[in-house]
């Protein structure tokens, strides 16, 4: 990195504020960046951009050549598994040279003629962000719903394409989520709106096709601020379900999909901790939930004609080893995807009773998943495998004869790729309260693990979210330049079951910190790497992980790269007008609560900079987050500059154009990755 006395960083200015609560003061001399509107603060950030694209300048040449490695991989002209539904065979497929998908459909056969739905290229002409989503075909397959976000703030515009003429047209309905559900007439469509405000999704409506011009029907409204709702169907779409959820609470009410514009029943009025969802199967209700204290969840069932918890028969019981994760109906098969010591397997049974058992997968750590599967009436089971040696592959499995075949295997181009150069493995650290963490690590066969060895060790750690240990094709461009990535299956995700996020949230939260320490010291103690090789990465929530191990270890790690960080958490979790706040106190705690209060405080990482050395770091963040305020990491980044011992470097990168999720487009993430990865190797002193 480019160190000048010519090049200084910026200092925002300090505006002490006064917050208090509790009877605790605390004093925040950067809470006037919380204002995107002011010049002073597009300035700031502009500032810190340029700090950061001047010291790196040298480093852009190397950039484009990961960028342009890491592009040559994909296949540009590739195209998803096609699959079949009410008519016609529906694909999403990509061009050479072009950044966004195209949607098209076959009627009847893959050999009819195309009919693109909608060309994202062409519609996003124009815009400096645009996402398309939540396409939805009417059961006549003449009308598309669709939903447009051109801001990257999750507030999708709700617009109609006339698949007969093209046309598309404007609804007039804003600020959704951008799904919907069609009923079974073609004229009337169910929607879910957000508060415009702190962007929680607050309400479902239902609106006749042919009449846009009057108002939409409220079906349903959450006026509880701590849960939040959205409209789906079925399986079957024999029913439209509302949805409505927290943390760790859920309540759902159905309608019969055939009679709209009747009204919703409620299944089961919502109770503290009972959290369930609701599938569709002849005359009977499938109820997946952690009823009656099954916390890695169960199955049961309920006539819909009764659909209230008293009437629930268990199908399938609770088991303390083994998390239930998902499942699967179809006409003589149902499926289970369960989670066994931090492996997914995929169980499957005929309704009958006559077959019972397992997918033949086999691995020391992999990532399957089910894949799309819309068809009811069919013996055929679609899924999806990889792992961190082994590309994506779809796989279509049949349930009666039990044999398989791959319908699409990733293609990585380029650089001569062999999946067995790579070794991949789990290890298992101790964490301080004696509990054995998995990390999941992968490696160029011919990369010796030695105290000079250069380790990126990843983690989210939240909201029971497992990070599974899979296939990436940009990741290459580390390995093989000598890097080992490593995933740690810190405690607030669910690798290990339910219990393994329970005991990562709330007053538990410091073991997802704690967690990913030892596996740093871990990897550290048994020659794998050292504190001069190794290297942190996190974003979001994983980004709250990011900020407590600089402040608790910063002696662990050469540097670290924290993306869109939640680091603000007494003031955002204190401040119920911005998303995310009210629905996640079942998370986070809410600090309304003096004891919650004190223990959110005492990891919160802007809460905690102080005066010592920190590792060199990159920070990014995006003007329009709807999840995680650009201010948070702005605010932070000015408080380490303030406190940092050191003479590491410390950048604050802002895309000024987008959000959570960065640039839109398949390539513009790559360019955004390639700065990433250009950071650490520069660190490594392996740029080429």
């Amino acid at each position: 990195m480019k160190k000048s006395s010519e090049l200084l960083p910026p200092m925002a200015q300090q505006k002490p504020y006064q917050l208090k609560k509790h009877n605790d003061i605390r004093i925040d001399e950067f809470y006037w960046l919380n204002d995107r509107e002011n010049p002073e603060v597009i300035d700031y950030l502009e500032r810190e951009n340029d700090y950061y694209q001047k010291s790196t300048a040298h480093l852009e040449p190397f950039q484009e050549k990961l960028y342009e490695e890491m592009k040559g991989r994909i296949k540009e002209d590739d195209n998803s598994v096609p699959y079949f539904y009410n008519g016609y065979w529906y694909l999403t497929r990509f061009e050479t040279g072009k950044d966004y998908p195209i949607y098209s459909r076959f009627k009847d056969s893959l050999s009819a003629p195309e009919e693109i739905l909608f060309d994202v290229n062409a519609l996003a002409e124009g815009h400096d962000y645009y996402r398309l989503v939540g396409i939805n075909i009417s059961p006549d397959n003449t009308k598309a719903l669709f939903g447009v976000d051109t801001v990257s703030r999750r507030q999708y515009v709700l617009k109609i394409k006339d698949l007969v003429t093209g046309e598309i047209k404007e609804t007039g309905i804003n600020n959704t989520t951008g799904g919907s559900v069609w009923a079974k007439d073609n004229l009337h469509f169910f929607y879910t709106q957000k508060d415009p405000v702190t962007l929680r999704s607050n309400a479902v409506f239902r609106q006749h096709i042919e009449q846009l011009d009057t108002a939409p029907e409220a079906v349903f409204e959450e006026k509880d601020d701590t849960f939040s709702c959205y409209v789906t169907t079925t399986k079957s779409e024999d029913y439209v379900l509302i949805g409505a959820y927290s943390t760790l609470s859920t309540e759902y009410r159905f309608v019969d999909a055939s009679t709209p514009t009747e009204t919703f029943e409620l299944i089961h009025p919502r109770e503290n901790d009972l959290e369930y969802s609701v599938e569709h199967k002849g005359d009977d209700f499938y109820i997946f939930t952690n009823a009656d204290g099954a916390k890695n969840f169960k199955v049961m069932k309920t006539k819909v004609s009764q659909p209230g918890r008293a009437f629930w028969e268990e199908v399938m019981a609770h088991r303390e080893a083994v998390l239930l994760e998902d499942f699967e109906l179809f006409e003589d098969f149902w499926v289970v995807t369960e989670r066994e010591n931090g492996l997914t397997n995929v169980r499957i049974q005929r309704w009958d009773g006559t077959d019972d058992y397992y997918l033949p997968l086999k691995g020391e750590t992999y990532t399957v998943y089910l894949s799309t599967n819309i068809a009811f009436a069919t013996n055929q089971l679609r899924y999806v495998y990889n792992s961190m040696t082994q590309p994506t592959a779809v796989i279509e499995f049949n349930m009666a004869e039990k044999t398989a075949n791959i319908l699409k295997e990733q293609v990585v181009l380029g650089d001569d790729f062999v999946s067995e150069n790579y070794i991949e493995k789990r290890l298992w650290a101790t964490a301080a309260d004696g509990v054995k963490v998995p990390i999941s690590l992968v490696h160029h066969k011919n990369t010796r693990l030695t105290a000079s060895t250069p380790i990126l060790q990843y983690a989210y750690g939240s909201y029971g979210s497992t990070i599974d240990p899979g296939f990436s094709s940009t990741r290459l461009s580390l390995l093989d330049r000598g890097f080992v990535y490593a995933i740690a299956h810190v405690r607030g995700g669910e690798y290990l079951g339910r219990q393994w996020y329970d005991n990562g949230k709330m007053f538990h939260k410091k073991n997802t910190f704690n967690d990913f320490i030892a596996c740093s010291r871990y990897l550290i103690d048994q020659g794998l790497t050292s504190a001069d090789h190794l290297y942190a990465y996190g974003g979001s929530a994983g980004g709250l992980l990011m900020g407590v191990i600089i402040n608790e270890a910063p002696e662990l790690y050469k540097g670290v790269i924290a993306a869109v960080p939640f680091v603000d958490v007494v003031t955002t979790m204190l401040d119920d007008t911005i998303p995310l706040t009210t629905s996640e106190y079942d998370e986070w705690g809410n600090p309304n609560i003096e004891a919650q209060y004190d223990y959110i405080k005492s990891y919160s990482p802007y809460d905690n900079v102080k005066k010592q050395a920190y590792p060199n770091m990159l920070v990014t963040t995006g003007l329009h987050d709807s999840q995680v305020q650009y201010w948070e990491p702005a605010k932070w980044v000015a408080r380490l500059r303030l406190h940092k011992e050191d003479d590491t470097v410390l950048f604050l990168e802002t895309n000024m154009k987008a959000g959570h999720g960065g640039a839109s487009g398949r390539f513009s993430a790559l360019k955004e990755t390639a700065k990433k990865y250009a950071f650490l190797l520069a660190l490594e002193n392996t740029v080429d």
